[in-house]
């Protein structure tokens, strides 16, 4: 993380501060974390301003140790008022070009020169906004009766917008596709809910059913388990799994660390902390950090079919659907099952298409035998 957006200071300039005290909310790639002040004393001057990208080591306030006790504001800009009366009397310069205008105007005078700064050289503060705006939105006039209205990105939804074509780009990406019959997973959820919630204190989802099923066929396909660095594939022994979650910011995948160690139990209950999370932007760093494979779920918004897009630099992830009840054949006959497509986006650079269909086949037969993860670990 070497950038950040400055989403809101808490604290305001002349406000007394403690130490340890929350002074400002800072919105990076991922989420919001707060900057508490360092030591006690009084809010001097903000540097920066909300809506502000500020990079690792920029300076956002000062605070004042010795103001503490009169907490008075004593901004850095606003300070240099006594000069004035001393430099009017003594100079009224006749014809120097670069200081005269700015002491002229200093004195309330309307100089002849300065026209040329106001139009042409606007103050930075009118040029940011330029720079940020596609081309065709600089001039573009607004029709009666066709309002717009519009929105800065957020940090976040910027980040995803370039990671997403990155991915495109950076990768051999395909997609392939199967489809599970949830009829044994369904009636098991049917018969331990219950008891699995009174234990436990959370529901017996499909999440933990669908982690256990990847890291299954994960041991079984180690390549999309993996990475590339360079002309090198590097394969990962352990299995930290991604769990993508919707957020109105945008998509946010905290991640289950050694999630091959983790019970059912346990891997619920994180997934529902990390749906909490995302509704308070309260992720911390390490539950952001890393991932081996993602698994993400479109079917909760109601999504029938989709191709997910790689979460670099993995080479796999997997998208579940909505459950949907549909004829199948079974034994010679027609009977209607609860069924899921499944879609497995992988990078062709290390992974083969045999291989891709091999996995997703792994999966869909631990989701229709969910007893086949007991036996096989």
């Amino acid at each position: 993380m070497n950038e950040a957006t400055i989403a809101r200071w808490i604290k305001q300039e002349g406000e007394r501060v403690s130490t340890g005290e929350a002074l400002v909310e800072l919105e990076t790639d991922k989420a919001n974390l707060e900057v508490s002040a360092e030591r006690a004393g009084t809010l001097r001057s903000v540097h920066r301003k909300e809506g502000d990208d500020v990079k690792v080591g920029d300076v956002l306030a000062v605070i004042d140790e010795v103001a503490a006790a009169t907490s008075e504001k004593q901004p850095e800009g606003p300070a240099p008022p006594p000069p004035e009366p001393e430099v009017q009397p003594e100079q009224t310069p006749p014809e120097k070009e670069p200081p005269e205008p700015d002491r002229a105007e200093e004195q309330g005078e309307k100089p002849e020169v300065p026209p040329a700064r106001v139009p042409e050289m606007p103050p930075p503060e009118t040029e940011k906004p330029e720079i940020d705006r596609p081309p065709r939105a600089q001039a573009r006039p607004i029709e009666a009766g066709r309002p717009e209205e519009r929105i800065r990105m957020s940090r976040r939804r910027r980040t995803i917008a370039t990671r997403l074509v990155e991915a495109q780009h950076a990768a051999a990406m395909l997609t392939t596709f199967n489809e599970a019959d949830m009829t044994a997973i369904m009636e098991l959820r049917r018969r331990r809910k219950e008891a699995f919630e009174k234990r436990h204190g959370v529901s017996l989802g499909l999440t933990s059913f669908f982690v256990k099923a990847s890291i299954a066929a994960l041991k079984a396909f180690p390549r999309l388990n993996a990475e590339i660095d360079g002309d090198e594939m590097i394969l990962k022994h352990y299995y930290d799994i991604g769990i993508a979650i919707g957020d109105p910011e945008g998509l946010v995948v905290p991640v289950l660390h050694h999630a091959d160690r983790l019970s059912f139990a346990q891997i619920e209950k994180a997934v529902k902390r990390f749906t909490e999370q995302a509704e308070t932007s309260s992720f911390s760093i390490e539950d952001l950090r890393g991932g081996t494979f993602t698994i993400t779920n479109g079917g909760v918004f109601g999504s029938l079919m989709s191709t997910p897009i790689l979460n670099p630099p993995q080479v796999g992830i997997l998208g579940l659907h909505r459950i949907q009840d549909r004829p199948v054949v079974v034994g010679g006959e027609v009977v209607v099952r609860p069924m899921m497509y499944l879609a497995l986006s992988y990078d062709h650079r290390i992974v083969d298409g045999r291989e891709a269909v091999q996995f997703l086949v792994r999966v869909k037969q631990f989701l229709e035998d969910p007893e086949t993860m007991l036996i096989e670990g």
